[in-house]
């Protein structure tokens, strides 16, 4: 079965060009314009393996559909925009998206994010479904923090007993850190990690995720005290393992 793409694009001719590239790739792609019939189609339809959205649509913009998404599903969602403000990038990351694309772009450069996003979904899928199947007694694969503790085989963590509503790019940037503890990443190292894609400067995605992962797990997120800022360099664990 192709995988199937919903592409929601009010520029017809934009709309036109990345679906018929993305047809000749061997997707299924299905088309709305609005932020209206894009909702419908998701709800009518929903088995889509990534949506592509644009962020200035009519009737409902792309900001309300995400979140509509997102009160339903974990499908994998890239934004697409001519908007190239940070702003605009942390609104839309901060909403759920997995990825951020800026207008004008190569079809080619769009190809890779679209395949990344999806293998990476299916990977946590495939993740998921392993543990449900997994024998009772078998042992979970745990790294315990200062007050946290993050599951890999649940692809969870919890805080204080308490389940962090993670999302999977958060919970991937929590792991990266705890599985190397005293090692330090730059922002581009954790692109390459976590996106699986090359890294084309752009700081406001793993800023956004940052912060919050850092709001969901930190008592203080202004003194974070699990992953720590190293200016100018990157980011690393703290002196938090028990």
């Amino acid at each position: 079965m192709p995988q199937r793409v919903l592409l929601i694009e009010d520029d017809e001719a934009i709309s036109e060009m990345v679906r018929s590239y993305l047809v000749k790739e061997g997707y299924e792609v299905e088309t709305a314009f609005d932020g209206e019939t894009a909702e419908r189609l998701f709800h009518r339809s929903g088995a889509y393996d990534l949506v592509l959205l644009d962020l200035m649509l009519p009737k409902r913009s792309g900001n309300d559909v995400l979140q509509t998404i997102r009160r339903d599903s974990l499908v994998p969602v890239l934004i697409m925009s001519a908007k190239d403000s940070d702003v605009d990038k942390a609104l839309g990351l901060g909403f759920g998206a997995d990825d951020y694309i800026t207008k004008p772009f190569s079809m080619i450069e769009l190809a890779a994010r679209v395949k990344a996003a999806i293998r990476r979904a299916g990977y946590a899928a495939a993740g998921s479904a392993s543990q449900e199947t997994a024998p009772v007694e078998a042992k979970s694969n745990r790294i315990s923090l200062r007050g946290l503790t993050v599951d890999f085989d649940n692809f969870s963590a919890l805080k204080n007993g308490e389940e962090v509503k993670l999302t999977a790019k958060e919970f991937q940037i929590l792991k990266l850190f705890v599985s190397s503890p005293g090692r330090v990443y730059t922002k581009a190292q954790i692109y390459s990690s976590v996106w699986e894609d090359d890294y084309y400067g752009d700081e406001n995605v793993i800023n956004v995720h940052m912060r919050r992962l850092r709001e969901k797990i930190e008592d203080d997120p202004s003194k974070p005290e699990y992953i720590k800022t190293l200016w100018g360099i990157g980011y690393k664990l703290g002196d938090v393992l028990e």
